[in-house]
């Protein structure tokens, strides 16, 4: 049974910037359909949810923000017959069900992305350059107020219950930063784990955002034999 959302918009400013967080209903069957045909994809995820977005803008104009319809036109989205990757575990695990034949879409059917957010305004005002430096994560473990918090759903899908797959965002605000999180969750049942994460912060008396994308999967199988492993360990109470 899947949470009710209720439509809701709060906004919050820090420093020169501005952080919108929307979150409404479920994108109706017709624009889903509509959607389905401009992104060239046989279907959406069961749970679009179109109109959800985080935005973070600045008072000059430019930003970021993180949709769903952006998402998905990062999904492989090809017309020819795509074997993904796990289709043969997949198979075999669910080789007694009535899905068994139906591995090959011709689409990403897990809607895998590695979206990273939609940059606004100028481009000449706003860039993205490589850089060495790396999120400070100490931090973000320091006991600070948050100020603000908002997680916006932007789809999911069971994948004919065998799975699921989600994109999500969150944000937080504390006195000295912002803190984004961004992530896309995939678990194909008996098969695989996926997840690929976006993370931006924002320092207060810093002129930049950093972001970073880091992508992790690992088949089912090795976190069962990893778990068996690690419980013949014994635990010894104090």
């Amino acid at each position: 049974m899947h949470p009710v959302f209720q439509s809701s918009r709060r906004d919050f400013t820090f420093g020169p910037w501005k952080l919108s967080a929307a979150r409404t209903h479920i994108m109706k069957s017709a624009q889903a359909e509509r959607l389905a045909d401009e992104l060239h994809m046989p279907s959406l995820p069961e749970m679009m949810f179109g109109d959800n977005v985080l935005r973070i803008q600045h008072d000059h104009g430019f930003g970021i923000e993180f949709n769903a319809t952006d998402a998905l036109k990062c999904v492989n989205n090809c017309q020819g017959m795509i074997k993904v990757a796990c289709a043969e575990e997949w198979q075999e695990s669910r080789s007694e069900t009535e899905h068994s034949k139906e591995v090959v879409k011709p689409y990403d059917w897990t809607y895998t992305t590695d979206y990273k957010g939609t940059l606004l305004g100028d481009t000449a005002t706003l860039k993205v350059v490589p850089t060495t430096e790396h999120i400070n994560t100490e931090k973000l473990k320091a006991r600070e107020q948050i100020m603000f918090f908002e997680e916006v759903l932007l789809f999911e899908d069971e994948l004919h219950d065998h799975g699921v797959s989600s994109l999500s965002v969150k944000v937080r605000v504390m006195p000295s930063s912002f803190f984004v999180l961004l992530r896309f969750f995939l678990r194909v049942d008996g098969v695989l784990i996926r997840m690929n994460d976006t993370r931006l912060h924002h320092e207060a008396d810093k002129t930049y955002i950093l972001r970073e994308y880091t992508s992790r999967e690992s088949k089912i199988s090795s976190l069962k034999f990893c778990f068996l492993e690690c419980s013949t360990y014994p635990v010894h109470g104090t």
